[in-house]
C-alpha cells in the first residue's frame, strides 16, 4: 500500500528541537516513517535560530522556523516578549498547517512543539507526543489533553498522562550508532590513542556543560598525571575557546589540534562528528542526563557517570538519572559536587573492571530497541483511522 486511504501520500508534521536531544530522535522518527512509507511528505517545524534549523536540512528534510522562545523561570519580568513571540508562533503555526494540510502532527519536545501541537489540536489534526523524560514537562502535560497517543520511555508515566493513551516505545536514537560495527581497538586508534589503555569519554550534550568543562579544566594536571587513562573530551561550541585557553595556560602550548602534545592522553574537540566511534572507544562515559543520551547509553551498554544539569525545567535530568541509579545502571554525581568528586569517582570506576561490567549489564537491561519504527507505525495508524 503506497497511498493513504484517500489516495494521497501521508502528510506529517514533526515539531520540536532546541538541542540534539530533541533533534536526533525527531530525525530518526522521520527516517523510520520514510522506510515504511517512502511516499510520505514530512515537514519539520522548529524554532528560529535554534540548532534544528541547520541539522534538519542536513538530514534531508524541509523545516520552517517559528519565532518562539522559552520562558525565563527566574526573571519573570522578561516573559512579556516571550508571550508575544508565543502568540506570533501560534499564528504562524496555523498558517503552516493550513498550507501543508497534515494528517497528523508529532511533537518531540522543545520550544516549537508547544504552539504547533496546540494549534493542530484546535484545528482537529490528530497529534502524537513523544515524551522523552521520566518526569513530564508542563507543555506535554497540557498537550496530552488533546493528544491521540503519547509515546514514553519510562514506566509510571500514568502519573502525568491518561493511561489509555500511553505507549511504551523508548526514545529513538541515531541509527548510525546502532549500525556501527567498529571494534573498540579500531575506534580507540582512530583518536590516536592506545587500545591497551582505558578511555573515558566526556560529553556535555550538543551545547556543552559548564560544570563538567570547569571540572575538567581544574583537573588538567591530574589528567596529565594519569597517563594510563585516556580522555576524549567534547566541550561544546560555547566552551571550546575557554578550554583551549586553559590548556594553553596550564601547558604553555597553543591548542591547534584535538590531540594535545603536552597532555598526550587528552583529545579535545567542540563537537565529535563520529559519535559512533567515540562510543565504541569509551570504557566509561561522563555525561549530562538528557533522555536521548541515556537511551543511547542503554542501547550501547555503556557504563556512565551522570551529572544532571540543574538548569532544566522540572529538574527532569536528575529524575532521569535517579531512574537508572535505582536499578544500579549508572553512577550519579550532583552538579554541585562535581568539582570535588567527579574526577576521583571516574578514575576509581574506570579502573574497576567488575564495576564497569556490572554497570554495562544493568544499563543494557533498560534498552528499548526499534523505538523509531514503533513510533512511526503509531503515526501511520493515526492516518489510517482518518
Amino acid at each position: 500500500m503506497n497511498k493513504s486511504h484517500n489516495g494521497e501520500a501521508p502528510r506529517i508534521i514533526i515539531s520540536g528541537g532546541g538541542t540534539g536531544g530533541h533533534i536526533f530522535p525527531a530525525v530518526s522518527i522521520a527516517n523510520a516513517i520514510k522506510e515504511l512509507r517512502p511516499d510520505a511528505e514530512i515537514l519539520f517545524v522548529g524554532a528560529e535560530g535554534r540548532m534544528e534549523m541547520q541539522r534538519v536540512p542536513d538530514a534531508g528534510y524541509k523545516i520552517i522556523g517559528l519565532p518562539v522562545a522559552g520562558f525565563d523561570r527566574k526573571r519573570l519580568w522578561k516573559n512579556f516578549a516571550v508571550i508575544i513571540k508565543l502568540l506570533r508562533s501560534q499564528l504562524k503555526a496555523r498558517r503552516i498547517l493550513k498550507e501543508f494540510h497534515p494528517q497528523v502532527a508529532v511533537g518531540v519536545g522543545g520550544y516549537a512543539s508547544g504552539p504547533t501541537l496546540k494549534v493542530a489540536g484546535m484545528m482537529g489534526v490528530p497529534t502524537l507526543i513523544q515524551e522523552q523524560n521520566s518526569y513530564a514537562g508542563v507543555t506535554n502535560k497540557l498537550l496530552a489533553q488533546k493528544a491521540c497517543k503519547i509515546c514514553v520511555a519510562y514506566d509510571g508515566m500514568e502519573k502525568f498522562f491518561p493511561a489509555d493513551k500511553i505507549i511504551m516505545t523508548g526514545n529513538p536514537v541515531r541509527q548510525n550508532l546502532l549500525a556501527n560495527k567498529q571494534s573498540r581497538e579500531a575506534a580507540v586508534t582512530s583518536f590516536g590513542f592506545n587500545p591497551e589503555k582505558k578511555t573515558i569519554l566526556i560529553l556535555g550534550g550538543s551545547l556543552g556543560a559548564r560544570t563538567i568543562n570547569q571540572t575538567l579544566i581544574a583537573a588538567l594536571d591530574a589528567i596529565k598525571a594519569y597517563g594510563d587513562i585516556q580522555f576524549i573530551w567534547q566541550t561544546g561550541k560555547i566552551y571550546i575557546q575557554q578550554v583551549k585557553d586553559a590548556i594553553t595556560t596550564t601547558t604553555g602550548e597553543a591548542v591547534r589540534n584535538p590531540r594535545i602534545s603536552a597532555i598526550p592522553n587528552l583529545y579535545v574537540t567542540d563537537f565529535i562528528k563520529d559519535m559512533a566511534s567515540a562510543y565504541a572507544a569509551a570504557d566509561l562515559v561522563i555525561s549530562r542526563a538528557g533522555a536521548g543520551s541515556i537511551s543511547e547509553f542503554c542501547l550501547l551498554n555503556k557504563p556512565v557517570i551522570l551529572v544532571p544539569s540543574p538548569n532544566v525545567a522540572e529538574d527532569h535530568q536528575t529524575k532521569n538519572a535517579l531512574a537508572l541509579v535505582d536499578k544500579e545502571a549508572a553512577i550519579y554525581v550532583k552538579d554541585a559536587d562535581a568539582m570535588k568528586h567527579l574526577i576521583p569517582v571516574a578514575l576509581e570506576t574506570v579502573a574497576d573492571a567488575q564495576k564497569l561490567k556490572t554497570l554495562s549489564e544493568n544499563i543494557a537491561k533498560l534498552a528499548l530497541p526499534d523505538s523509531a519504527t514503533i513510533i512511526a507505525k503509531e503515526v501511520l495508524k493515526l492516518i489510517d483511522k482518518l
